[in-house]
């Protein structure tokens, strides 16, 4: 929960953040950025990094870590130092995504990863939901008390009990044991599916905005609807994944994710636009248990770490792609700016299929590797 809450504290604080350092809302908000950009430049090495250092000490010096580097923000007196701190709270959690779910996947029978994966998806919801709120509720007092709170959270984090290291493998994982077809075609596929899907949430507020002239509040309890529904279906898309496969959960949260954007951008209803981007939250799930499961549920653990970190990243950085790539798309036609992300996520489809079984990590190849 701790990383995507402190991803997106600031969101609801910006004019405060604005106000504090003189600099204007447009500025303030690059602490958005300031974030999400070392912590996804940092994944693209941080899970072999850990699992050479040992994963759980790894993840407790992180946790350390994030208690400094959240205390520096909340004391601040300048803007670039608080931007510096931001940036060192994304390289924080970048050492410690990756390796929980690895540690997940290894202590998770293979039948259950699905829904395992899907409980930590949901309270990752709840960090990322809960943030622009309790961000807001800080700033109504002073915005410096939420990293305070960030650093007692981190600070308790640190001092749990985690799981013991395995023992280390003779040979040290290497940079380039995660570059694999299967981890980056899989990479791909949530590159595209967060710059389509989950990444969409400020081409959303244009939207209602736009066709319906909502407040501020509205809108943000519209936007609310995505992460809400992500959380709710979070297990039963685990159970589903286990069911019936990890690439069937992906296929199908590419394609309604494809027919919900869509319709947000057709819509003429404020319901049925909330309605579409609450399902929009269940299909980023399906998308995100199955790309994991996929990452994580093969082979034999090596190296797990620097794949799930790899496609973490990407996940990221397709994210932080999105309003660069839709936004002219949705100042020219409300509607291509919509239908443009939803025909990205149908073309990726088959590719995640042809891949999957090319890359041996399909069902048919499990099978062939068991008769073997």
């Amino acid at each position: 929960m701790l990383g995507p809450f402190a991803s997106g504290v600031v969101a609801s604080m910006l004019p405060e953040l604005g106000s504090t350092f003189d600099v204007s809302q447009n500025t303030a908000a690059n602490s958005l950025t300031a974030y999400l950009l070392p912590f996804a430049l940092a994944m693209l090495v941080s899970g072999t990094l850990g699992e050479r250092w040992g994963p759980m000490r790894t993840i407790r010096v992180a946790y350390a870590g994030f208690v400094v580097v959240a205390l520096l923000a909340a004391i601040a007196p300048w803007f670039w130092l608080f931007q510096v701190s931001r940036g060192l709270q994304g390289v924080a959690n970048a050492f410690t995504t990756p390796l929980l779910l690895t540690k997940l996947a290894a202590i998770t029978p293979k039948e259950r990863l699905g829904r395992t994966l899907g409980l930590y998806g949901a309270v990752q919801s709840i960090g990322q939901t809960s943030a622009p709120l309790v961000g807001g509720l800080a700033a109504e007092s002073s915005w410096r008390w939420a990293f305070v709170g960030i650093a007692v959270v981190a600070g308790v984090l640190t001092a749990s009990a985690l799981p013991p290291d395995e023992v280390a493998p003779e040979q040290p994982p290497r940079l380039r044991d995660a570059w694999q077809p299967v981890v980056l075609w899989s990479g791909v596929v949530i590159f595209v599916a967060w710059a389509c899907l989950a990444g969409l949430p400020f081409l959303v507020a244009f939207r209602v905005d736009d066709a319906f002239a909502l407040g501020p509040g509205a809108r943000g309890l519209v936007l609310t609807a995505f992460g809400l529904a992500g959380f709710v279906s979070a297990r039963l898309v685990g159970a589903a994944a286990d069911r019936f496969g990890p690439r069937v959960a992906v296929c199908l949260g590419l394609l309604l994710g494809a027919v919900t954007v869509g319709a947000i951008g057709v819509a003429g209803s404020l319901p049925l636009v909330a309605l579409a981007w609450a399902v929009g939250g269940v299909c980023g799930q399906l998308v995100l248990v199955g790309i994991n499961a996929l990452v994580l549920g093969g082979g034999d653990g090596t190296g797990r770490g620097g794949a799930i970190s790899v496609v973490t990243a990407l996940r990221f950085l397709g994210m932080s792609a999105s309003p660069a790539a839709f936004t002219p798309l949705y100042r020219t036609d409300p509607a291509l700016g919509f239908l443009v992300p939803g025909a990205l996520l149908v073309a990726s489809t088959p590719l995640l299929a042809h891949r999957i079984f090319r890359s041996g990590t399909g069902p048919r190849a499990r099978l062939r590797h068991s008769r073997g």
